[in-house]
Formats: structure tokens, sequence, C-alpha cells
């Protein structure tokens, strides 16, 4: 990445892991523009690498992100209709190759991205944090994190995708309560209420191990399986189930198909190839 949205996301990359943080520690990571831009720019550009096998997403510092930046609100507390307006309106616009908007892509790009993203919650998750760390595949969250579907605290509707992705892990009844109110709840809390896969006291740790599980398997088969999982999760049951027919079909007999065969028929690690 460039300039200033290199000091907002950092990325390490280890044998098929990326370990992506959002890098504001002094602002318990909250969103700006640089913020919004950097995260988008790093999902696009994992999504080109064919090493890659697995994503885990943290803040560095105190927390994971305290939702949108603060001066962002004062701007609205101004009289500005949209705090956006002074925002650089090339950043606005839409990805051609994507149906999210600039505001969106920062939760929704871990969603497109074609591998696994674990998202490794602490400290506080509000607002467009939490959008963010919903945007991930699996999530293991701290228990005393403290997270927020933050939006009517400040008279305001989520607005980053959270539509789409928490769906499908609560009944509508529940996302209703937890947006009407903006109520704070526990990393405890999340995991029954279904928003946590997962509680740890070292969530970063935890997704890593995870990672580095995953990242043994055939990419071709995880890739595959996002796909498929996602596309076919609301669809009509006869398009869920002709797509998985297609989707074997893509693998099977294919390299990585075969050696996964092949080295648990002969007791070794597997020698996957990187995806096409």
């Amino acid at each position: 990445m460039s300039g200033d949205h290199e000091e907002r996301v950092r990325i390490d990359f280890k044998d098929g892991v990326a370990d992506v943080r959002l890098a504001r520690p002094e602002k318990m990571n909250a969103i700006d523009t640089a913020m919004f831009a950097a995260l988008s720019e790093a999902g696009h550009e994992l999504a080109t690498r064919r090493d890659l096998r697995a994503v885990v997403l943290s803040g560095e510092g105190r927390a994971f992100c305290a939702g949108l930046d603060f001066t962002s609100f004062q701007a609205m507390a101004g009289g500005e209709r949209k705090a956006e307006e002074s925002a650089d309106r090339s950043l606005l616009q839409r990805d051609p190759e994507s149906a999210a908007n600039f505001a969106q892509s920062p939760a929704w790009v871990w969603q497109e991205l074609p591998v696994p993203v674990i998202a490794a919650v602490h400290g506080v998750a509000y607002g467009g944090g939490l959008q963010i760390a919903l945007g991930a595949d699996i999530r293991f969250v701290a228990p005393d994190a403290r997270l927020s579907v933050r939006e009517v605290h400040w008279g305001l509707v989520p607005d980053m995708s959270l539509t789409q992705t928490l769906r499908n892990l609560v009944p509508l009844d529940v996302a209703k309560e937890l947006t009407f109110t903006g109520r704070v709840f526990s990393g405890t809390d999340a995991k029954e209420l279904g928003l946590a896969t997962h509680v740890s006291e070292t969530p970063h740790e935890a997704a890593l191990e995870l990672a580095r599980e995953i990242a043994g398997r055939s990419p071709d088969a995880v890739r595959a399986s996002k796909q498929l999982l996602n596309a076919a999760w609301h669809g009509p049951e006869a398009d869920g189930l002709k797509l998985e027919e297609t989707t074997q079909r893509g693998l099977i007999g294919r390299g990585n198909q075969i050696e996964a065969v092949r080295s648990n028929m002969e007791k070794r690690p597997p020698r996957f190839e990187d995806p096409s």
C-alpha cells in the first residue's frame, strides 16, 4: 500500500497467512477516511495473491476498532449534512466489481476475499468496528471485549454492510434489539448471541492458530468452499444443490485434490500448488 494508507493498516505475510492489523492504536483504531481506504485497499491487494491461504484481522493497541472517528461526529454536530462531503470524492466511487460503496467496502471486502478471514476482537468493537469484524468469516472474541451496534447512539443506521452480515448470525428480532438500543455487550454475550464463533482470552493467537490449520488444507477446496457457502446459503434449494455438484466437479481429479488424497494415504504433509 502507499502513502497514508500504509500507516493505517499493517500486513505481515508468512506461510500463506496474512496477519492484517488496523494500525491507529493512539485512536483505538477509529475509522477515518485514510482507514476506510486502507482497509479496502488491503483486501483488494490480498485478493490478487495466489499464495494467500487465510487472513487474520485484528487491531493494534487497546482495541479492535472504536468505530467512526470522533471528528466525523463533531462535523455532524456543527451542522454538516454528511461527514463524507469533505472527503476526497474519488474515494466515494463504487468499485465496478463490487456491490459495496466506499463506506461498506472496509467490512464487505473480507467477504469478497476468496479465502477465509478470521477476526480477532479485543477491547472495543463499536459501530463500524463491529461491522468490520462481522465481515470476517469467523470471529474469536475476548470475553471482556465490549461490542455495540452503536449507530443509533449518534442518530444513524448501520451502513457498512451489517444488513448482509448480521442476518447470517442472529434472528431478526435480536438484530433489531441490538440496532434499536445500541447497547454494549461483552465478548461472552456475543458468543451467546451468535456474533462470536469462539471466546478466547488470547483471540489473536487463537485466530492465527486456526489460520495456519486452514493454510495446511487444499487451497482449491478452501476457496471453493467459501464461494459455495456464500452463494448457496440464502438461495433456493435447487440452486444450492446444483452448485454443490458443479463445484465438486471442478475439484475432482485436479492436482490439489489428488495431492490431498495421496498425502493422506502416504501419511505425509501435503504439497499443494497455488491456485491458478
